[in-house]
């Protein structure tokens, strides 16, 4: 008896899944043939540096061979990303801490930095949701990054980050410390998608309180979900919306679900309870030190970075890459 094959083409979203697949592959094709040509380059350059006794073309040669050895370690660190949900996109929400104005301002830097980092990395960003504060910088912000390994990447990002600098909000020019929280979830694909019951859900929708003008005044467009069993709170007001509003929202409790089992241990989602929502990232990660020196330095692996302008310009790929390194070990 002849079997009915059955043509994956006819799935458009497996088709799109198929043809995302591909072009990865062909990225990592085109990677792999222009490193190849770069260190042949560099190869040849060193040789005839080396018979013409040239010596300034030596600064030359070390920028290149490091840059390739940069991308080198990515690509090394992508082989070790083999976690669940380590491809995915990720969902990056910042929180304001501990110190007030000072604080408001940090997570807004914050916000620019992961912003920079993530348009350096060839990654998309699009805000989900954002709450301003009223005098300076922003209580809370969710963005959506996505691109291959987004979330395995910045996973090393959650937790405390502190600043140490200056206040320029303090009229005595004081040093004040601020405190922000980063907390980085995947965003699921199709295969990974969760049902949640209906029963364990409160929804309410309220006026959008960002910028947006009367219509924001008039519709109830803003939309907050409360997981009942956890507690667990999420909400969006970004689109105009309801209906794009409320699948944000879902969107993200699915994601705070499945990361939360993650690191309760869990099998199921149904197993959360109440009791584990508080689940916190311990003591600061990092410290952004502008005042009396400068210097970044993560405390989980001890690397550190003078510049930080530099850091604060989105490059922080090396802490990243030594964190994961640490956890590979």
């Amino acid at each position: 008896m002849k079997m009915q094959e059955s043509n994956f083409w006819d799935d458009p979203e497996r088709a799109q899944e198929i043809s995302s697949e591909e072009r990865l592959l062909n990225e990592k094709i085109h990677m792999y043939t222009s490193l190849k040509e770069r260190l042949d380059d560099v190869e040849v350059l060193a040789e005839l540096a080396e018979e013409e006794e040239d010596n300034s073309a030596c600064t030359e040669i070390m920028s290149e061979v490091e840059d390739i050895e940069h991308i080198i370690d990515k690509l090394k660190i992508e082989i070790l990303l083999s976690g669940e949900y380590d491809k995915n996109n990720a969902i990056l929400n910042l929180h304001v801490g501990v110190g007030g104005t000072d604080a408001q301002d940090w997570t807004e830097m914050l916000l620019r930095m992961y912003t920079k980092w993530a348009e350096k990395s060839g990654y998309k960003i699009e805000t989900l949701d954002m709450l301003s504060a009223d005098d300076a910088g922003i209580k809370s912000v969710s963005l959506k990054i996505t691109g291959e390994f987004a979330y395995g990447y910045l996973k090393a990002e959650k937790g405390i980050h502190r600043l140490v600098r200056i206040s320029p909000f303090n009229a005595n020019g004081k040093r004040q410390t601020s405190f922000a929280s980063v907390e980085v979830l995947p965003e699921l694909t199709k295969n990974q998608d969760i049902d949640i019951k209906s029963d364990d859900l409160k929804v309410d929708t309220y006026r959008s309180s960002g910028a947006g003008g009367q219509h924001v005044n008039k519709t109830e467009s803003a939309v907050r979900i409360t997981h009942i069993p956890t507690g667990i709170v999420v909400q969006c007001q970004n689109e105009r919306s309801q209906h794009h509003n409320r699948e944000t929202a879902m969107l993200m409790l699915k994601a705070k679900l499945v990361e939360l089992k993650e690191r309760a241990h869990k099998e199921k989602v149904e197993d959360l309870t109440g009791e584990l929502k508080d689940m916190g990232w311990g003591s600061q990660i990092r410290s952004y030190v502008f005042h009396p020196y400068s210097l970044v330095k993560d405390h989980r692996t001890g690397v550190e970075n003078s510049n930080v302008a530099s850091v604060m310009d989105g490059n922080i790929d090396n802490f990243i890459i030594a964190y994961l390194k640490q956890q590979a070990n």
